[in-house]
């Protein structure tokens, strides 16, 4: 039996799903039945074990609805984002393999024009929603049709299929194997572990304000049902509308990204006040970095609540901190809970505490990219072990310290510049609402840093604001990694999950070094 069908027998009225914007709820017995529905017509369709549907939706419970069906009827599902463009799009539905296209009213535009595309004319397009588009296949008219109490075929238990977030070249597809059809009802070591490590249970109410299309949210909202827990989903992220939802659904578990807790401690105190915290037993963020100051106020507000975990959606390396640790190892993102870290540098030889070097994990599951044998190649090392990507350093108790990835690093006159050090230094001027530090070409040392600034009112943009945040940060850093230019944005290019798409910035300014204002 399913831990979905377990939970719909035991407790068939609590709600499983709550969406936060039409404030509909949907009981784990009415979960259940629509599941299973869609098991069944999937398999209807023609779809058979290890085939993928693709879900380009924006956040709504038909996200997850889908996704535990394709789990129950042995498919791959592969949520994305709502604004890809249509090459990347097109990209990861032939790389995927896609069998079938959902879409709602709001995203069906794109439609005609993908299945123009070369390998896409037979993609089969569903429209989910009350209302749906001209000419689409109703998904809900669809499943009324369906006999609930048919029979699956036996068949492993299907998984999600996610990509990369795509910041630099096409996504990246990334692809486990499923689950066997004799083990798939037992629960996987890696969900007990989830458990253990944030306490998720029967009586958890989790608030998820992020893209569904991003691994974490989804895995978490999913496992949160299969718990027998009730997740709470908003369609966007509101800083207002996310706190008076923690008060009035008593929300026990929540997940955020650093741009959150910035908007939400923006907030008057009057907001803030008006609405009460007390369920609140775990906040989790991940994703990007926090800069030290906003994660300290965030917990004098929240108190020792918030866990931080670093990782990625290949799944071969965790790390995580709470708040206690925290505070004793300020900036840290944890120890190893999964795998075994590793520094390593430039010839491959592994470093040794406090040197700065790229994060590999070794020991936890092998994985690899869908159709790509050189990326997967290139996350590991000769000795096995697997990187993200990503650089930083470990302490003598073993507390990983982020950096930044080697394509980001500055090199200046032969020093070694990291970005995120600037970055935490300014954004910590009250002026400031985000901040980026990227590489430019200068004749005398290479590369130099220039601080692309977001400022709260952007009105006060000038030269001598730009004066004034440069003496500020002489205070916090030494010469040598000033930034040697600062231009004013007014909005840093950002996914919906927090992270930067550096990338943009680095491309517009490297062509471009000496816009804004030149530091002497």
């Amino acid at each position: 039996m399913s831990r979905l069908r377990h939970w719909a027998l035991k407790t068939p009225q609590k709600s499983a799903l709550i969406d936060l914007d039409s404030g509909r709820s949907i009981t784990f017995q009415a979960l259940d039945l629509r599941v299973q529905r869609a098991a069944l017509w999937l398999r209807q369709q023609g779809l058979q074990s290890g085939d993928g549907i693709l879900l380009l939706l924006e956040n709504r419970p038909e996200i997850i609805e889908l996704g535990l069906a394709a789990r129950r009827a042995g498919l791959y599902f592969t949520p994305t984002s709502t604004h890809l463009t249509l090459p990347e799009l097109a990209h990861i539905a032939r790389d995927c393999g896609a069998k079938m296209l959902f879409v709602s009213s709001h995203t069906s535009s794109v439609v005609d024009a993908l299945l123009k595309l070369p390998g896409l004319a037979d993609l089969r397009v569903v429209c989910v929603g009350d209302a749906p588009s001209a000419g689409l296949t109703p998904y809900e008219s669809e499943l009324l049709r369906v006999d609930e109490a048919g029979v699956l075929p036996v068949c492993p238990l299907g998984r999600d299929m996610l990509y990369s977030s795509g910041t630099t070249g096409f996504p990246k597809g990334i692809r486990r194997a499923m689950v066997s059809a004799e083990l798939r009802d037992q629960p996987e070591t890696e969900v007990l572990n989830w458990q253990r490590l944030f306490g998720f249970d029967d009586q958890t109410v989790y608030l998820s304000p992020a893209p569904l299309y991003h691994a974490a949210p989804l895995r978490y909202v999913m496992r949160t049902v299969e718990v027998g827990g009730c997740a709470v989903l908003m369609k966007k992220f509101d800083a207002e509308r996310a706190l008076k939802a923690i008060d009035q659904y008593a929300v026990t578990h929540s997940q955020w990204v650093p741009t959150m807790f910035v908007r939400m401690l923006e907030l008057p105190a009057s907001v803030r006040n008006a609405v009460s915290l007390k369920t609140m037993r775990v906040a989790i963020h991940a994703a990007a970095p926090c800069p030290i100051h906003v994660k300290q106020v965030l917990l004098d507000w929240w108190g020792d609540i918030v866990h931080e975990y670093y990782g990625g959606s290949e799944g071969f390396g965790v790390t995580a901190i709470d708040s206690t640790s925290w505070r004793t190892h300020p900036g840290s993102v944890g120890r190893a809970t999964l795998g075994v870290i590793h520094i390593v540098g430039d010839e491959g030889e592994e470093l040794p505490v406090g040197e700065i070097g790229k994060i590999y994990f070794s020991g936890g599951p092998k994985f690899e990219y869908w159709n790509d044998p050189q990326k997967t190649q290139d996350a590991y090392n000769e000795k096995g072990w697997a990187t993200y990507g990503d650089m930083g350093y470990v302490d003598t108790e073993g507390y990983l310290y982020m950096a930044d990835r080697r394509t980001d690093l500055i090199l200046s006159g032969g020093v070694n510049v990291y970005p995120q050090e600037i970055e935490n230094a300014l954004s910590q001027h009250p002026q400031i609402q985000d901040v980026a530090v990227v590489g430019v070409p200068d004749q005398v040392f290479g590369q130099v840093p220039k601080a692309v600034v977001q400022l709260r009112d952007h009105n006060l943009a000038s030269e001598q604001m730009a004066r004034e945040i440069i003496e500020y940060c002489a205070t916090h850093l030494s010469k040598v990694k000033m930034p040697r230019s600062l231009v004013f944005e007014e909005v840093l290019p950002r996914l919906e999950t927090g992270k930067l798409l550096r990338r943009v910035l680095k491309e517009k300014y490297q062509a471009d070094p000496h816009a804004g204002f030149q530091i002497k």
